[in-house]
This record gives C-alpha cells, sequence and structure tokens, in this order.
C-alpha cells in the first residue's frame, strides 16, 4: 500500500464508494494515470465536494433552534408581536420559466454544487421556491426601521423568504433567500414578488462588489417566469406588466439593524437580547459573550471599514434607511444603486430620494446616524455606564472612517505608505476632478497607467484629458511626485498597487440597463457577459473593450433614473 499514490489512497478507503460525485470526478478521465498527471490534490478534493441536486440538502437550522417563532401559521399581511420569524410558504409561479445567469463561483465554492446542475429542470424550479429541497424551513423575518428618518414601524421580510441554512465544506454557514418569492406577513401593500430589471441589478452588483473586495451578500442564480406583475416603476401614475423574478442571494445572516430596533421599541427585551447574544456567538470575535459594548464597537469599526470601502469606488446604496444596514457589515438589499460616472458628491441614485438624504457623499454621515440608532435599540441591554460608552464610540466614528477613507485611498494613488501631505494631495485631485466632472474610475485607473515622470496622454486616458488640463494639474503632480519620493515608493510600485486597487470596470447603470433591455426581450447574453467581466474587474477583456465598458458612458446616460420598485 505505501507505493500507491495519495490519490489512490483517498479512492481506496474501505467502504468508500466510487458512485455518485467521486465517480464523476473520475469521469474526467478513465485512465487514473492520466487523471494524476493532470490535476491536483486541491483541484480532486474540491470535485469530490461537489454535489448534484439530488445529493443536496439543508444543514439543521440554527434559526429555529434558538429564536421564538410565530404562532400563527396562516400567511396573511397582519401586525406581528413576540417573535423573530414567521414561518411562511414561497408562492409558486406558474408559468415557464427561464434561468437568466448563474454565479458559477456561488454554486461551486459556496454551495457545493456541481456547476452542471444549472441544465437540471429542477434547479430552475428550486431558485423559483416551486421545489422546496431537504431540510429546507421556510421563514420570513420581522424587523422593522427608520426609512428617510422616520421610523416606519414593523417592516420584514414583504418580497424576501430564507429557505434553509447551509454549512458548506469549508465550514462556512450561510443562509439562503429567495427575493420575490411570494407574500410574507411582512408584505404590507405588496404582492411579495420582484421583477426582472431589479433582480439583475441584485445579482450582477452582489457578485461585482464581492469580486471588488468590498464585504456584500452574494447572488447565486436569477429566473424570469412569463407570470406578470404590475409596478409602477417611477410612482407617476403609470403602471405597466412586468415579468416576476426571483433571485436566490446567500449572506452568513440577514440580522440588522432593524433586527434589533423593532425590539426595542416593542419593548420585548428577551427577544432582543437573544438575536444580539446569537450575532455575538456566531459572527463577532472570540471573547465577547454578552460583551455588548464590545459587540457594539465592533460593528462601528466593520462599517466605518465598509462605507471607506463604498467611497473608495465611487458606490452609492441609494436607501441606506436602517432596515438596509446589516449586523455583520456587509452590504445588502440593493435598490436603487449607483456607481458614479464623473465625479460629483452630490450624485443621488434614488429617483425616489428628493432631498439627497442618500447622496454619494451623506454615506458616512448617514452610516453614523444609523449606527446612533443601534445605540439606542442596545439601551435595554445596557447599563448606564455601558450607554457612556457606546455614545463615546459613536463619537469616534468620524476618526475611525477617516482612518479607513485615508488607508484606501492611499493605495488608489500607490502610495506604499503614508505622507505628511497626503490629505491635501487626494482632495486636490477630487476637487480637480469634480471641477472638471471627470470620470471617477477611469480617472484613478488611468493614472496607474501613465509614467508621471513622463506624462504621455493618448485616445485611451480620455480621463485624464479632463483633469490636465485645469491649472492645478501641475501642482497636483509635483505633490504626487513629493509624497511618492517620500514614501520611497517606486514608479513601478506606484503602478502595481494602483492597478490591484483600482478597477477597469464596474456595474454603472448604463451596462445594467442594456442587459435588462435585453433581457427583457428573452436574451441573456448581456447579463452573462457582465457577470464574467465584473468578476475580474481589474483584468482587460477584449469583448467588454468593444462594448465600451471602460469608455466615456453614452450619452443617453445621464437621463438614467433608477426607484425603489421592484
Amino acid at each position: 500500500m505505501s507505493n500507491i499514490p495519495i490519490f489512490a489512497v483517498i479512492l481506496l478507503v474501505p467502504g468508500r464508494s466510487l458512485t455518485s460525485t467521486s465517480s464523476r470526478c473520475l469521469n474526467i478521465s478513465q485512465r487514473f494515470p492520466v487523471f494524476l498527471a493532470k490535476y491536483s490534490f486541491g483541484t480532486f478534493t474540491q470535485c469530490l465536494k461537489m454535489k448534484s441536486l439530488s445529493e443536496w440538502s439543508f444543514s439543521q437550522p440554527n434559526l429555529l433552534t434558538h429564536f421564538n417563532i410565530d404562532p400563527v401559521k396562516e400567511n396573511y399581511v397582519r401586525r406581528v408581536t413576540g417573535c423573530v420569524f414567521s414561518r411562511v410558504t414561497p408562492t409558486h409561479l406558474k408559468s415557464e420559466m427561464q434561468l437568466v445567469s448563474v454565479s458559477q463561483d456561488v454554486l461551486e465554492n459556496v454551495l457545493d454544487l456541481d456547476p452542471r446542475e444549472e441544465k437540471n429542470p429542477s434547479f430552475a424550479n428550486f431558485l423559483a421556491g416551486n421545489q422546496l429541497l431537504p431540510g429546507s424551513e421556510p421563514l420570513a423575518h420581522r424587523y422593522g426601521g427608520y426609512q428617510f428618518g422616520y421610523w416606519a414601524g414593523q417592516l420584514g421580510d414583504g418580497r424576501a423568504i430564507t429557505i434553509g441554512e447551509y454549512v458548506n465544506s469549508k465550514g462556512n454557514r450561510w443562509e439562503l433567500q429567495l427575493k420575490g418569492a411570494g407574500k410574507t406577513p411582512y408584505s404590507r401593500n405588496g404582492d411579495g414578488r420582484a421583477v426582472l430589471r431589479s433582480s439583475i441589478r441584485e445579482f450582477l452588483c452582489s457578485e461585482a462588489m464581492d469580486a471588488l473586495g468590498i464585504p456584500t451578500s452574494r447572488a447565486a442564480a436569477v429566473v424570469v417566469s412569463k407570470d406578470m406583475v404590475v409596478r409602477d416603476q417611477f410612482y407617476n401614475g403609470r403602471m405597466k406588466y412586468e415579468p416576476a423574478a426571483v433571485v436566490l442571494r446567500l449572506a452568513p445572516t440577514w440580522f440588522r439593524i432593524g433586527s434589533l430596533e423593532i425590539l426595542a421599541k416593542e419593548q420585548e427585551k428577551l427577544n432582543l437580547k437573544k438575536v444580539v447574544d446569537f450575532t455575538i456567538e456566531h459572527y463577532m470575535p472570540a471573547g465577547e459573550k454578552e460583551n455588548y459594548v464590545k459587540f457594539f464597537e465592533t460593528v462601528v469599526e466593520q462599517s466605518s471599514a465598509l462605507v471607506a470601502k463604498w467611497m473608495a469606488h465611487g458606490f452609492t446604496h441609494g436607501v441606506l434607511n436602517t432596515d438596509n444596514m446589516s449586523l455583520l457589515s456587509i452590504t445588502i438589499d440593493y435598490g436603487p444603486f449607483g456607481f458614479l460616472d464623473s465625479y460629483n458628491p452630490s450624485f443621488v441614485p434614488n429617483h425616489s430620494d428628493d432631498e439627497g438624504r442618500y447622496s454619494y457623499l451623506n454615506q458616512p454621515k448617514i452610516f453614523k446616524w444609523n449606527l446612533a440608532c443601534l445605540a439606542e435599540a442596545l439601551q435595554p441591554l445596557l447599563s448606564a455606564e455601558e450607554q457612556e460608552q457606546t455614545a463615546a464610540i459613536i463619537n469616534r466614528f468620524d476618526e475611525i472612517y477617516q482612518e479607513h477613507f485615508m488607508s484606501i485611498f492611499r493605495q488608489k494613488l500607490g502610495l506604499s505608505r503614508p505622507a505628511k501631505d497626503e490629505v491635501r494631495l487626494i482632495q486636490l485631485l477630487l476637487d480637480t476632478m469634480q471641477q472638471r466632472g471627470a470620470d471617477f474610475t477611469q480617472t484613478f485607473r488611468q493614472l496607474g497607467d501613465i509614467h508621471l515622470d513622463n506624462i504621455e496622454l493618448n485616445e485611451e486616458h480620455w480621463a485624464l484629458h479632463s483633469v490636465s488640463t485645469h491649472r492645478r494639474f501641475s501642482e497636483f503632480i509635483s505633490l504626487y511626485q513629493a509624497s511618492l519620493k517620500e514614501t520611497e515608493t517606486t514608479e513601478e510600485e506606484r503602478q502595481r498597487i494602483m492597478n490591484s486597487v483600482n478597477p477597469r470596470y464596474v456595474l454603472r447603470n448604463w451596462m445594467a440597463e442594456s442587459a435588462i433591455r435585453q433581457a427583457e426581450k428573452g436574451d441573456f447574453h448581456l447579463t452573462n457577459l457582465l457577470l464574467k467581466v465584473l468578476r475580474k474587474p481589474y483584468e482587460k477583456d477584449d469583448e467588454a473593450e468593444a462594448l465600451g465598458f471602460s469608455k466615456p458612458p453614452p450619452d443617453w446616460a445621464c437621463s438614467l433614473r433608477v426607484s425603489c420598485s421592484s
């Protein structure tokens, strides 16, 4: 036995069957020596973990065993009290369904599913909620929240249904949700459905944000049906029929600030304590059990890091209500979001945000406001001394955020370490970009492609052209070169750092809109192309270049409007 290769040892363990997943791995080559020559141990073991849909099942649920469940089993809209979740059943889509797009990364590396399962007819039924897999325990979460600064009372999962929890081969637990799966007790006046346009946007942006290194929920796939729902997209009385769609999305947990707020407002202290203790036990650093001040401090630290990353990539969420802000400081609930085209700090992607509360520039301030709401929700669990401590942490938010902001923007300019004039350097560039209306993403990207000691711009440097003609551009370059010299950053190192953090492609609204218009005609090619490109945002892609993804946005992009309607 000692002379048998390690791969053979694994396969010849007594009692181990060579059927099912293992046999699918062997199908790569019918001859074992060829398989050994071509595939590494890591590839082989990963292949062993792949499951077919018939083999796949949900894990033992944590949520059902830890929290009070609504005793009312009937699924009708109502005010719910005394619980954290309600049992629900997804509403079946009745007409023909089509699979729009699938994230292979989520399927393989999160869900351990064989990628070939997307061709299985049962896969679309699973995505639609028409077929529940073993271990599924569908739940809708009860939460509240402040919307545009005003307490909105009970909100909850009005069209998202958590269908179960899965612990993957890496030991990570994920909660799977179907967004658009039908009515729940929290649907208010809605029908519980989502439409194709919003589903494609959430699917693509979730996966794009993950590829950019921004903490986020994930999206596995989108399915669309010929079931039609009525929507007033811009709330102007112009109703139209749109196809119903469902997104399978995932997060370690969907608990949000609003999860605690509703319990504090309703004086349900025991349920409040259960949610906080559960979050600390499962998702916070070790040694924080029942340390609510430390928990709050961690959320503040991680949230300030998150919004700094948003700002660094020009991302604007659009609806930063407290019910849309995760306790794990990940990006959730993609609605009327937008990435900056030209650098405009007042950019507002949400058609409904008339006052600009959730503009790009306001996001750090709104994070701070929302975190103060979280501190208020925690008060029933805190002593007077601990309440003072949380207030002190809130007062430090600006300082914490600024540290994260500077760390990221330092990298965006390729500085290997802090420089004494870095704040002035960054502000000078941003001011120049704003005054020239320069493209946010491409200005940084193109700045990393040129040599500062011999600046030569061509047509590929279209974003830099307008900046370079500004009267203060030479001042910026001089300060920039001085900072690089101070930090002992070589030109090669500067370019390497910049091109590793400044993407070539982001999900601009015009790109998403182009994919949506095509998809509404039954053609999903552009959706899948965008997914491919956005999963590798730092790498040049020929198809993306041909479609102008790194070029100036088309003129019609300026007229695009996005709303909360889905």
